[in-house]
């Protein structure tokens, strides 16, 4: 399929990347633009299937082409994506907030039009997009998430059939997916109804008494609502069962990954954290699989956890290159502050917004670190004190992504600042403003003995 129309003139600009092309994606055809001169039919639309999508690789090398730019729409700019970068074209993925500011009337047409003038003229930043064996890393943990999520939904149900029935259950159980937890559900949908028989799976770890298990498994049980509980738990066992699943594809990729260091010659560190097991938690050592794949412990770093940890490198990477330093990594993270600036004066500060995981990820290991009586942790209480929980929260997960930063860059070890230092250098800092601000007004700051 051809489009007959020529392009609009082009402005008199200087092209940055005169081998330029542009695409529009859409769910059943893909425009694509070249330059005038390369093409007596420079605007064409493809299909999207996987022979159309050759044909259209085809046709860039032909004409010449060297770079290509694209939105991100939806999900369908990954194939294209994947397949001219297996052929070599150097491309780019562009947000499509970038683009919107267009003049004139709207098409398929004109937007691959104006995505292609745009790239030749350098005007269009690349988003960043992590190396094959993250992004399939990636994929795994984003899509074992949502296996998290929909078994969540089933709990919640199996919470509703034992509330009908009034079995309190969850006042005796913090969390009745655990052990005692499915041991009575197991029982109750096998057919066992009597509350003391039921009492005796109790693990002996459990605060309640078996007879305060007991009384609240007291109840009635009527057929409707053990079969809807019955139901609840076979959902949970099979996405337990797919959870499991996507555990041994996990512990897969990350052996296919190429290690940076050898575990044997440099032994992982011993970890100073009090380990608590997370029933959420993979199967598979996270641990030393980051380890091995990163070089540093990350785990070590107060507030993140292995499962922390993975999120972030499956979203970052392991290369910094793309950030030259660590306040283009935490602006990328829009964790750092956005100013508007007029006249020289800052009209106004903030931070921006986006759906970034990785800083989600800071963000709650910046909520966990403010719980410890660690140096961030005092970090994160004198901010809230200061500013407010939100900014604290900001705060702090700023100082996580310029830790995690370093520690991927130079490869050293993470050494911990204790609480009692943190707060002797911010009393060092408070005295010597003091200092300079009496010195300002005429006064000599004398200390007393405490």
């Amino acid at each position: 399929m051809t489009h007959t129309d020529s392009p609009p003139p082009r402005a008199s600009f200087a092209e940055v990347n005169p081998n330029a092309a542009g695409l529009d994606i859409g769910s059943t055809e893909i425009w694509a633009c070249v330059p005038a001169d390369r093409d007596p039919q420079p605007v064409r639309a493809f299909g999207t299937c996987t022979p159309d999508l050759v044909v259209l690789a085809d046709w860039l090398q032909a004409c010449g082409v060297e770079t290509v730019a694209m939105e991100s729409t939806g999900v369908y700019w990954i194939p294209i994506y994947e397949l001219l970068e297996a052929r070599g074209f150097q491309v780019y993925l562009v947000n499509a907030r970038h683009l919107k500011n267009v003049p004139g009337r709207k098409s398929d047409v004109q937007d691959c039009q104006w995505i292609q003038r745009l790239h030749s003229y350098g005007l269009l930043r690349a988003s960043f997009r992590p190396a094959a064996e993250m992004c399939a890393l990636r994929a795994y943990l984003r899509h074992r998430a949502s296996l998290l999520e929909h078994r969540a939904a089933h709990i919640q149900h199996m919470q509703k059939a034992l509330q009908q029935m009034n079995v309190q259950l969850t006042q005796v159980l913090r969390d009745i997916s655990g052990e005692t937890g499915l041991r009575i559900i197991r029982a109750i949908v096998a057919g066992e109804h009597d509350p003391v028989q039921l009492a005796q799976l109790r693990d002996p770890r459990c605060a309640h008494s078996q007879e305060e298990i007991a009384k609240a498994l007291t109840g009635h049980y009527q057929p409707e609502h053990v079969f809807a509980l019955k139901q609840a738990l076979a959902l949970y066992d099979f996405y337990t069962t797919q959870i499991q699943e996507c555990d041994a594809e996990l512990a897969r990729q990350y052996s296919a990954c190429k290690p940076v260091v050898d575990v044997e010659q440099q032994p992982l560190p011993s970890s100073r954290k009090r380990n608590k097991r997370n029933k959420n938690a993979p199967a598979f050592d996270v641990r030393t699989s980051l380890y091995q794949l990163t070089g540093v412990d990350l785990t070590a770093v107060d507030g993140l956890n292995e499962s922390t940890a993975q999120d972030i490198i499956s979203e970052i990477g392991t290369d910094m290159s793309p950030w030259p330093t660590e306040k283009h990594f935490c602006s990328w993270l829009h964790l750092a502050p956005h100013n508007d600036i007029s006249g020289g004066k800052v009209l106004r500060s903030r931070i921006l917004k986006g759906h970034n995981r990785a800083a989600q990820a800071f963000r709650l290991a910046a909520q966990a670190v403010g719980r410890t009586d660690t140096a961030l942790g005092a970090y994160y209480r004198r901010m809230r004190a200061k500013h407010g929980p939100e900014r604290a929260i900001v705060a702090t997960a700023h100082k996580l992504a310029r830790i995690v930063y370093h520690l991927l860059k130079y490869r050293e070890p993470y050494q911990a600042l204790g609480r009692e230092e943190y707060e002797q250098q911010v009393r060092e800092r408070e005295v010597a403003q003091l200092k300079r601000k009496a010195a300002k007004l005429g006064f000599t700051l004398t200390p007393q003995p405490a």
